[in-house]
């Protein structure tokens, strides 16, 4: 049991840095990933994360 607690590390938004969470919000909008596609690629835990980063920076065209 011990060892499922170690692998599950609680981030923040702060965790991830700007230049990740603008690669991530591209490759959303060109179509090469889908939402769960970048939660699985990048292991981001939360299931809105992704959503609010594209609402935030999405408009940077």
């Amino acid at each position: 049991m011990e060892e499922n607690k170690s692998q599950y590390v609680k981030r923040t938004q702060k965790d991830y840095s700007m230049s990740l969470k603008l690669q991530i919000v591209s490759e959303v909008k060109s179509g090469q990933l889908s939402l769960k596609g970048a939660k699985r690629k990048y292991g981001i835990q939360g299931d809105r994360t992704v959503k609010v980063w594209l609402q935030k920076y999405g408009n940077f065209d």
